[in-house]
């Protein structure tokens, strides 16, 4: 009996220090992160929310800066900027945008065997109230001559 008893406690032991809710913990942790980020919300006007590139040739780089200006009473944070595809690389600002001051979230775009129409996005995370909407990149990639 004593042995059954000293197996269960054991085992119950060994259950109570693994860290089978580390994920858990984390994914707790990113959300609690993210509700201080909107802890102090600001709002913001979106000057430019898309971008026709038109045409270019296979291989070119297309840059452009959406522009948009923190019209609260709070510094815009902008902790995250992501594209819907690897060609697209957008870069966020590294400082707070305060009030009144525009910012600009920079991309650029490799066409590199990306021939025919574009339509990419890009999501804006920030302490924004209401959120960024996705900006859109736009425009056709044109074959090299002699491909």
């Amino acid at each position: 009996m004593q042995k059954v008893c000293l197996i269960i406690i054991l085992l119950s032991t060994s259950l109570f220090s693994c860290d089978v809710r580390s994920k858990d913990v984390k994914a707790e942790k990113t959300t609690l992160t993210k509700q201080v980020e909107i802890k102090e919300p600001t709002t913001v006007k979106i000057i430019d929310s898309s971008y026709n590139f038109g045409k270019v040739t296979d291989g070119e780089i297309v840059t452009y800066s959406y522009r948009f200006v923190n019209s609260g009473t709070k510094p815009l944070i902008v902790t995250e900027a992501n594209a819907s595809c690897g060609c697209t690389v957008p870069e966020k600002p590294t400082e707070p945008i305060q009030v009144g001051d525009t910012g600009y979230i920079k991309v650029k775009f490799n066409s590199d065997k990306r021939v025919g129409q574009t339509h990419k996005s890009i999501t804006v995370l920030s302490n924004a109230e209401p959120a960024f909407p996705q900006l859109m990149l736009l425009g056709e990639v044109i074959a090299k001559k002699g491909k």
